[in-house]
């Protein structure tokens, strides 16, 4: 019995986090905020709680029913509904020493 022979090419990619916004983020994963996709008023106030482009945010908890979600943002815990945090875009960021 012979064997076929395939031609195998595998290209080696770097590994990316799968969440594109804060609101897809599981308990105990953190993300690097890119952008916010809100009108300035709101934005700006989520600004000042802490939720900066560039700024380490990781997921600690939600409500029963998932909404809302719970997040660790600049030492202090911050709730924000899906609605809201599916617009706070994350950085693309290769994932670490597996």
């Amino acid at each position: 019995m012979s064997v076929p022979a395939f031609d195998t090419v595998v290209l080696m990619q770097p590994s990316f986090k799968s969440a594109a916004s804060l609101g897809e983020l599981r308990r105990g994963e953190h993300g690097i905020i890119d952008r916010i996709n809100l009108p300035e008023k709101f934005a700006r106030r989520l600004m000042e709680l802490g939720f900066l482009p560039g700024a380490r945010v990781t997921a600690a908890g939600s409500a029963p029913g998932g909404d809302p979600k719970v997040f660790r943002v600049d030492g202090s815990e911050i709730a924000l509904r899906l609605e809201t945090a599916a617009c706070l875009l994350l950085r693309s960021e290769p994932v670490s020493g597996d």
